[in-house]
Order: C-alpha cells, then structure tokens, then sequence
C-alpha cells in the first residue's frame, strides 16, 4: 500500500519520528528556498550594449536606466545570452569571444578570431560568430567546435535569430540588413541604415538595430524595413543584447517540487 502524508497515515507514526521528519523537511525547505533565491538574475527585460567609445558593457532597464555591467575590455561588440543566462562578448581588439557568467565572471571562450563582431545563438545552443576579418559567419558548438555556416560576405557585423530560426546579418559596408533561413537561403530584409552593427529580439518579436552612424539604436522595423527610433545621443553604440527569461533545468524543478510536497506534508502533520 502507498504511504501517504494524510492525517490517517500520521496516526501510525510515533511521535518521535514524526518530530525527526519535521526537522528534515524545514532544513529541505530552507535549502529549497536558498536555491530559489540563487536562480533569481538579472530582471528579464534588462538590454546590454557593448559601448566601443568607453570600452564598457552598459546594462538598460526596460524603463531606459542605466548601469555598467563590465568595464576595461579591448573594443567589445558582439553580445549574445546563452540559455542559463551567461553572456558571450566578442574582443574584437584581442580576436577573442569572452563568456561572462550573471555574477559577472570572466572566462575565454574562443581565440584567434579575425576582427569578431556580432554574436547569436540559435535554438539548439550553438554559437553563430560574424568574422569581419574574413567575411564568413562560424558556427560554434556549445563545447566550442567551430565550422563555418556561410562565406563570401562583405562585412558582415551583428547577427540575431528570430523565432522561426531565420538569421539576421548586419552588413556595416552595404548598410542593409540580410535574412537567412535555417536552409541557408539569403534575402534583403532593410536598407539605407548608416553603419548598421548590433542586432537583437525582444520577448516580443521587434528587432532593435544599433545604429553606428546615427549613434542611435532603432526598432520597430515594419516589414518594408522602416525603424523607429528607441534612443539617441549614444557614444559609437555597437551590439545589443536582451537578458532572456532564465528558466531552472529539469533537476532542479524537480527539486523545487519534491520541498513543495514536503512543505504541504509538513504543515498536515503540524495540524494532526
């Protein structure tokens, strides 16, 4: 027969054990809730920017307040998320893709790159890296093996992926924006920016586009390509970054379950 943690299955219990198991699921509910507290990152929302007259990272609320996330980097561009909420930056000044954990921890993913720009990940964690230097775009598995996904661009900058998979290139000398599909097949998506280098999503499905030439950064592209503009007066703004909603892995959800059933226990034991 299946024990239960109902009042009936209490009554068998010796009050002894009763008291041991009560102390066990208040410190497994304590532990529960520490681990809560650490999953809590950056608000979901937050923008990046990769600042290249300041050498900075700056961190934008939704409400436009800003704060530096990072300083003292050699001619940071690219920025992309990764899905537990790690920030990959690209050196352009060293030739290096840096990793950046939400505490802000820095480590060195990948080297020896000519002139990195634009960083995206796609939906299945592999890292797509916008080389300038040799006007390909490389594809970066998530333990760092690298190939390449398309060749024979002529500068390409920032990169984002939509929902649907499709690529977006920046093209800093043609000022246009490009779309891939996951095939690989190229299209025109906007013209006419001036300088165009980051690109990024939000939750909601607009792209916003740092304007190098402008110093602004747009959005809103409608779909013949025309922007809007979301902020002004910026210092050679570069690459944009959204902080995505982190979501815990499949361990520790089952973990947050398991001291949820034993807090519901805990408290019909108390009442018995």
């Amino acid at each position: 027969m299946r024990k239960t943690c109902s009042k009936a299955t209490n009554t068998h219990v010796s009050p002894r054990f009763s008291l041991r198991l009560a102390r066990t699921l208040v410190v497994a509910a304590v532990f529960i809730l520490s681990v809560a507290a650490q999953l809590t990152y950056a608000a979901p929302g937050d923008l990046y920017e990769s600042d290249g007259g300041s050498n900075h990272i700056f961190k934008f609320t939704p409400g436009g307040a800003k704060s530096i996330f990072a300083s003292g980097l050699n001619s940071p561009v690219g920025l992309a998320f990764d899905r537990t909420g790690n920030l990959f930056e690209a050196d352009e000044g060293s030739g290096n893709i840096y990793k950046f954990t939400p505490g802000g921890v820095k480590s060195p993913f990948a080297s020896g790159l000519s002139f990195p720009f634009g960083l995206a990940f796609n939906s299945t964690g592999n890292l797509f890296e916008a080389d300038g230097g040799s006007g390909r775009i490389f594809r970066f598995t998530p333990g760092g093996v690298k190939s390449i996904f398309a060749s024979g661009l002529s500068l390409p900058v920032g990169l984002a992926f939509d929902s649907a998979g499709n690529l977006f290139e920046a093209d800093a000398v043609l000022g246009r924006i490009f779309r891939f599909t996951p095939g690989g097949v190229k299209s025109i998506f906007a013209s006419g920016l001036s300088l165009p280098f980051g690109l990024a999503f939000n939750s909601a499905g607009n792209l916003f586009e740092a304007d190098y030439g402008r110093n602004t950064i747009f959005n809103r592209f409608t779909p013949t390509g025309t922007p809007t503009a979301f902020a002004s007066g910026l210092s050679k703004p570069t690459f944009l970054a959204f902080q995505p909603v982190i979501i815990p892995e499949g361990s520790t959800l089952r973990l947050l379950v398991v001291g949820a059933l034993g807090l519901v226990c805990l408290r019909r034991m108390v009442k018995a």
